[in-house]
């Protein structure tokens, strides 16, 4: 059996950490087997070395093996690309054609990035670990493979599957073993050596003489966090070496490509829950509530001016206390207010209103402004509704049913008419 240094100088692997080589030894241990292995990591890890290790160390190194990045791949079509689709089986099935499971048959198959497969999917994805079988897209006849599954994600399983998007039964299946290749910025020792390998590469590929970072740029190196990292560090190798005229780099130099450089040695604040779903739908009921209140405001001062303009206090007072009722919960069934509420509590303010002369009929003093009879007993009264009804009845003849002009006159919006039309059937 080859050693770990081996292996790493065969797949060109970069790095002496204590992590990085539990991960490349696990590799080493399962590959004999036909165990289905599950690689986890942020990323821009690094990876896909791990399924090429196990495929290579495996007896079925002679067979085919097949990458496939599950998040490429449109959802209408994955299952066809995977399984396979008999001809007609859809609109552009012109013929038959096999899937990656059929053609992979006694090879290993690395489903990368597996947590972007849609439900129906794992189903199948499912059915071919558990027994070997799976159904070509408009089939109904069942075939047999043997392959191997290395499955590789970035995303938090638990969360996914907690979230419904991920199915447990298929999670158990996949992580038979799990291998997790350790981030850059674990691995500090091994970022410098990284980038002087990915360097020297670089000036070879342009002909150009290799980069060196001098000692406070190698600084900065170290303690930026690397969000992509190992994929970062190589495009900003790469960056630096073509645009950058003097091949020594100071830190000045080097701080211009790290983004958000003067956080990096600051913690990462990471949510430990992403909060969405309800948010959105509390925020539109929210918006639906200040929409009805607002109009039922526009209809109240329109309703209060037009009994003050006629000058009926008493009629004013009996709609006070009603739309008070109606505002605080007394048509839903809820004791408003006891008998015993003050008065005073039950009143509306008065709106101005312009007047040409003084009426003999309408009380001056400042009392009488705001205090009414306590008790007062009317043949006839009108509800809230009715009264509604009413103005907007008047009010479309007045104006010929043009609804805009009626809106206008009514102080409230066309919206609000229009709902008011149709939720009274005028």
């Amino acid at each position: 059996m080859e050693s770990i240094q081996a292996i790493k100088q065969r797949f060109e692997i970069i790095g002496n950490d204590v992590k990085l080589n539990r991960a490349i030894e696990k590799a080493m241990q399962v590959a004999p087997t036909d165990i289905s292995v599950l690689v986890t990591g942020e990323s821009g890890v690094g990876k896909e070395a791990i399924p090429k290790i196990i495929h290579a160390l495996s007896h079925r190194k002679h067979a085919k093996y097949i990458a496939v990045n599950c998040g490429a791949i449109p959802e209408g079509t994955i299952d066809s690309e995977l399984f396979g689709h008999e001809k007609g089986s859809f609109t552009g099935a012109t013929a038959t054609r096999s899937g990656y499971f059929e053609v992979a048959d006694g090879g290993t198959i690395f489903l990368d990035e597996v947590g972007e497969l849609p439900l129906t999917t794992q189903v199948r994805l499912l059915r071919v670990l558990e027994n070997g079988e799976f159904l070509k897209v408009g089939s109904s006849q069942t075939q047999k493979t043997d392959v191997r599954i290395v499955a590789a994600t970035n995303i938090n399983m638990f969360e996914a599957i907690k979230k419904e998007k991920f199915r447990e039964d298929l999670y158990y299946r996949l992580s038979t073993v799990e291998i997790n290749i350790p981030p850059l910025r674990d691995r500090k020792e091994d970022i410098h050596l990284l980038f002087r390998k990915f360097a020297s590469d670089f000036g070879q590929k342009y002909k150009m003489p290799t980069i060196r970072l001098e000692d406070d740029a190698v600084q900065l190196l170290l303690k930026y966090r690397w969000p992509g990292n190992i994929r970062q560090l190589r495009n900003i190798a790469e960056q630096i070496s073509v645009l950058e005229a003097s091949r020594n780099i100071s830190a000045a130099t080097l701080n211009g490509y790290l983004p958000n450089a003067s956080d990096a040695n600051l913690p990462a604040v990471i949510s430990k829950e992403k909060k969405t779903g309800d948010f959105s739908n509390e925020r539109e009921i929210l918006y639906k509530v200040l929409f009805d209140m607002k109009s039922d405001l526009n209809d109240l001062k329109k309703l209060t001016l037009e009994l003050l303009k006629n000058n009926d206090s008493e009629k004013v007072q009996e709609e006070n206390e009603k739309l008070i009722r109606k505002i605080y919960g007394k048509d839903n069934g809820e004791d408003a207010f006891e008998e015993n509420t003050p008065m005073e509590l039950m009143q509306l303010p008065e709106p101005k209103v312009e007047r040409h002369a003084p009426n003999a009929n309408y009380a001056t003093s400042q009392e009488d402004k705001y205090h009414f009879a306590e008790e007062i007993e009317v043949e006839e009264t009108l509800s809230l509704q009715e009264k509604e009804v009413e103005l907007i009845k008047k009010s479309l003849e007045r104006n010929r049913g043009k609804r805009k002009a009626a809106a206008a006159e009514l102080g409230i919006s066309e919206r609000t008419l229009y709902r008011k039309i149709k939720q009274y059937d005028l």
